[in-house]
C-alpha cells in the first residue's frame, strides 16, 4: 500500500468528476491544518469547501481554451485531520514523496500556509533544483512568532534552511516585520511588492519573473489567498489592504504556470468568513492554473 493511500481517505471530489489514480497527471489532496492558526481559523474546513465550489462553477477556461474536465486529475481526500504539527508534516511529507515517484504533480488544498514547507521537505533532491515561488501578502520570514518557531509566519525562513531550495521568490508582498527584511536580504530571497505589480502592471513583473525563473529546473508553485484584496476574497486568515485584483494575480500567475511546475498548493482560505464567494474564487484559480499547466505540457510536446 502507498502512503498516498494508506493517509488519504475519499470525500468530496474536486471539479465533480475524476480519473483513476493510475491515469491521472494530477492528485489533489486536502490538508485540514490550521494548528498554527493566530487570528482568523477555520482553513481546516477549506479543502472540502473549494471542492463543493469546484462542483458549482462553469468548467471551460476561455485563458486557455481548454475544459477542465479534459485532465486527468484524481482526487485522493483528505489527510487525516491532526493538530500535531509533526504528524501532519510526516503524512504530507510522505504524500508527496509517493506522488512524484509516480511521475504525478501533487496539488495541496490547504490549510494554513505552514503546510508548504513539508511538501517541500516532500521534494527531496529535486529541491536544490527547484526555485520556489510564494505568492502572498506575507514574507513569513520570522524566525519565531508567539513563541513558536514552526508557525505560518516563519515556514518560508525554515523552507529556506532546511529544504535549501535554488532560490525563493515572493509576490504580492505588502506586510512584513524588519527582521523580515533584514533576511530576505541577506539570505537572497527576492520579492516583488503588490504596489510594484499595481504600479508597473501585473504583464511587465510576470514578464521579469519569467526571465528570472529560465535558469532553474524545476519551480512549486504556493499560492495564500491573501494576496489578493479583501475586497476580492474576504475569507483569510489573515487579511491585508492595498491587495491584487483577480485579474491581476491571474496575469502573474498563470504566467508561471509551465511545464517545470513539480507541484502547487492552494492555502489559507477560511470559508466561513464570507458567503462562498472566497471558496468560488480558490476553485476558479486552480481550474484556471491546471487547465494552463495542461496547456503548456501540450504545447511543449507539440514543439
Amino acid at each position: 500500500m502507498s502512503y498516498l493511500e494508506l493517509y488519504a481517505s475519499q470525500t468530496n471530489v474536486f471539479g465533480g468528476f475524476q480519473k483513476s489514480f493510475q491515469e491521472a497527471k494530477y492528485v489533489v489532496f486536502g490538508v485540514p491544518f490550521d494548528a498554527t492558526s493566530t487570528y482568523l481559523t477555520g482553513a481546516r474546513f477549506a479543502p472540502n469547501a473549494i471542492r463543493q465550489a469546484s462542483q458549482n462553477i462553469e468548467t471551460y477556461s476561455f485563458r486557455s481554451g481548454i475544459d477542465i474536465e479534459e485532465l486527468a486529475v484524481y482526487d485522493a481526500g483528505d489527510l487525516p485531520s491532526s493538530s500535531n504539527a509533526k504528524t501532519t508534516f510526516e503524512a504530507i511529507q510522505h504524500v508527496i514523496e509517493d506522488i512524484l515517484a509516480q511521475g504525478k504533480m501533487p496539488v495541496a488544498l490547504g490549510g494554513e500556509h505552514t503546510i508548504t514547507l513539508a511538501i517541500a521537505q516532500g521534494l527531496g533532491v529535486k529541491a536544490s533544483k527547484t526555485a520556489v515561488v510564494s505568492i502572498d501578502a506575507h514574507l513569513d520570514l520570522r524566525t519565531e512568532y508567539l513563541d513558536s518557531t514552526l508557525s505560518h509566519t516563519t515556514f518560508m525562513q525554515l523552507i529556506n534552511k532546511q529544504v535549501k531550495p535554488a532560490k525563493i521568490f515572493e509576490v504580492g508582498t505588502r506586510a512584513a516585520g524588519k527582521e523580515e527584511l533584514d533576511y530576505a536580504k541577506s539570505a537572497g530571497v527576492e520579492f516583488f511588492t503588490s504596489q510594484q505589480i499595481i504600479k508597473n502592471g501585473s504583464e511587465q513583473i510576470a514578464e521579469q519573473l519569467k526571465e528570472k525563473l529560465r535558469s532553474f529546473d524545476y519551480v512549486y508553485l504556493s499560492l495564500d489567498l491573501d494576496v489578493l484584496d479583501p475586497a476580492f476574497l474576504p475569507g483569510v486568515q489573515n487579511p491585508e489592504p492595498e491587495g491584487l485584483n483577480i485579474t491581476q494575480l491571474f496575469d502573474v500567475i498563470l504566467s508561471l504556470c509551465t511545464k517545470r511546475v513539480i507541484g502547487l498548493d492552494v492555502v489559507e482560505l477560511v470559508p466561513t468568513y464570507d458567503q462562498g464567494v472566497s471558496a468560488i474564487v480558490a476553485a476558479k484559480i486552480l481550474f484556471e492554473m491546471l487547465c494552463q499547466l495542461e496547456k503548456s505540457k501540450r504545447n511543449s510536446q507539440i514543439a
